[in-house]
């Protein structure tokens, strides 16, 4: 599962070929012993995340709506994506 970002502890991730269980572009949030499943919208789709993180996690995902999308799209065809810079 490639790395998509790192953060304040916040770790991103894309799993190539991760379209048939939330059927929605997401990417994978990991912050200490939490995991989350997290629309590019911003939407929490499954699991959990403290509150300051997942408005953090909000507020990337809304800045750099435009990547995520295309490293969906490549992410779904099984190519390979780089990386999206991180919160400062």
């Amino acid at each position: 599962m490639p790395e998509l970002c790192r953060f304040y502890n916040i770790v991103i991730k894309m799993i190539y070929n991760d379209n048939s269980q939330h059927h929605k572009p997401h990417f994978h949030v990991y912050y200490a012993e939490y995991e989350a499943s997290v629309g590019i919208d911003g939407e929490l789709l499954a699991g959990q995340l403290p509150v300051k993180q997942y408005k953090l996690v909000q507020a990337w995902a809304a800045i750099h709506e435009d990547e995520l999308y295309q490293a969906w799209n490549k992410a779904v065809q099984g190519v390979p994506f780089g990386k999206i810079e991180p919160l400062r």
